[in-house]
């Protein structure tokens, strides 16, 4: 069987057991049997037991953080401050949030002509939610849309990451924990290659991916076979602009967090970085001495940990050589242990946008910086990418932050800040171009997981036949005619007399 080992240092840790296509069909036929009495339990129950789920969480903060550190190589803070503790504010959200965005809601009268129509809108579960979540975030990316989901009343089947299958267990036990009824919840365990293909024709109503790009286009091609719903999260490559009237101390301390937390293994986590003239020297020299002073391991006292895998690793350094290749410099980087999947933090400057490193997501410890002379100048690199996830600018003025934020495209956009609106549940999760299809987190993303659906009454129900239905004839258009002319004509004079014939057309076919 498979192994699992820990990226900071290789040690053994756990064996994997895959399940096949057969076992996922299984499982998916079980909670579609489950769902309707789930759903028919009603918001408040379900809720009752989702906030079991934040006790569960926060009685074992320190079990789930290090069960994430151990599969990921993050560090014990990053797991704690990026996964855990932004599940637990999660719950709470989307418990106070799920009713209010279900609750039935009657809709405006668009026309006078409908006066006898009623129309409310409502929203339902899915049924089946599949989600196929990540290794950089295992526990914090799929907790969202597990939590939104079940609220809503679908039954969920996770497949979680082959390097994270014990966060994996955890979701199981937090659950059973939560006393979900049979089959509402359940774990698949299968080959990342196997996972999407054998997910889309289990019988799933709706699929949620977070990964990469090219795998997010081979999953969208195959649920275009059965026209299966997606909602993709898939990479990002996004910028940091520093404006000349920036805190430029907490500038740099943001570019270090938002870019190497996670080792840079974050979608929406600082990749390039483009810095006006007049603060570019302070900015690269406080940025300089942080970076330098970065220390690496995975414990409590150590700022970034490994990288997760060892073709990511490959990845980071083949974006290191392409640039420095094309005429870039590495202007600092810090000291990495040379066991495990460890890299040096590394600020490369210099840089264009023929390099890969400003192209496509880096995925790692890297941060790519460029001089800039204007905002026109800033935007327009900024949004030279075919990835829009998130962005970020920096600046003391509320309505340059707000100018800037504006013209940037780019699903997220934080003002002196940046990555952390993925803890805020109450904020939607998504970007544009090619980064994401669909949301999740906030309102947007609880609609991700409910159909909506509208019910139209006629209060004038006991009359034999709307005024369009057959007959037809020359006088249903001549009637329908002064209906159109009343309602949006240009002869002012005129609509009175087109309101005769349309009251005199209306209760002619009453009669008939």
């Amino acid at each position: 069987m498979p192994e699992i080992r820990k990226p900071a240092t290789g040690e053994f840790l756990a064996t994997v057991t895959h399940d096949s296509p057969a076992d996922l069909e299984t499982t998916v036929a079980r909670a579609r049997a489950a769902q309707p009495a789930w759903a028919a339990l009603g918001v408040r129950e379900r809720a009752r037991h989702l906030r079991m789920v934040r006790e569960f969480v926060v009685q074992n903060a320190d079990r789930i953080s290090a069960t994430i550190a151990d599969c990921t190589g993050k560090t014990l803070n990053d797991a704690l401050a990026t996964e855990t503790f932004p599940a637990a504010l999660a719950v709470g959200q989307y418990c106070k949030a799920i009713a209010r965005l279900m609750k039935p809601r009657r809709l405006g009268r668009s026309s006078i002509l409908f006066f006898n129509k009623r129309s409310y809108l409502s929203h339902e579960p899915y049924g089946v939610i599949g989600i196929i979540s990540p290794w950089n975030y295992p526990f914090g990316i799929p907790f969202h849309e597990v939590v939104a989901a079940l609220l809503a009343g679908n039954a969920v089947v996770l497949k979680v990451a082959g390097q994270a299958e014990p966060v994996g267990e955890l979701f199981d036990e937090m659950m059973r924990y939560a006393g979900l009824p049979d089959g509402i919840f359940s774990v698949i365990k299968m080959a990342g290659a196997a996972a999407g293909p054998a997910m889309i024709r289990s019988g799933i109503a709706k699929l949620f991916f977070t990964g990469s790009v090219a795998v997010g286009k081979q999953l969208m091609a195959e649920a275009s076979e059965v026209l299966l719903p997606l909602s993709l999260e898939l990479g990002g490559n996004d910028a940091m602009i520093v404006c000349d009237d920036a805190n430029v101390k907490r500038a740099a301390s943001g570019a270090v967090w938002g870019g190497l937390s996670n080792a840079g293994q974050s979608c929406g986590g600082v990749e390039r970085i483009y810095v006006y003239d007049k603060v570019y020297d302070e900015f690269m020299s406080r940025l300089d001495a942080i970076v330098a002073g970065l220390r690496h391991g995975v414990g409590l006292e150590s700022d970034i940990g490994s990288l997760t895998t060892e073709s990511q690793k490959q990845t980071v350094e083949e974006h290191i050589r392409d640039a420095v290749a094309k005429g870039a410099r590495i202007r600092v980087a810090s000291s990495a242990p040379e066991n495990g999947y460890f890299h040096a933090a590394v600020v490369l400057e210099d840089v264009t946008h023929e390099m890969d490193v400003m192209r496509h997501e880096t995925f790692g410890p890297v941060l790519a910086v460029m001089r800039v002379h204007s905002e026109d100048e800033a935007v327009r690199l900024a949004n030279d990418s075919y990835l829009g996830l998130t962005a970020s600018v920096w600046t003391r003025s509320t309505k340059a932050a707000k100018r800037i934020a504006a013209r940037l495209e780019a699903g997220a956009v934080t003002v002196n800040d940046h990555l952390m609106s993925h803890g805020m549940a109450e904020t939607p999760w998504g970007g544009y171009k090619q980064s994401s299809v669909g949301r999740s987190h906030g309102g947007p993303g609880i609609y991700e997981v409910v159909r909506s659906k509208v019910v139209v009454h006629d209060t004038l129900h006991r009359l034999p036949r709307n005024i369009w239905w057959h007959p037809y004839s020359l006088s249903v258009y001549q009637g329908l005619k002064s209906g159109l002319l009343f309602l949006f004509g240009t002869g002012s004079l005129t609509r009175p007399a087109h309101l005769v014939r349309l009251v005199g057309f209306f209760l002619s076919r009453l009669r008939r």
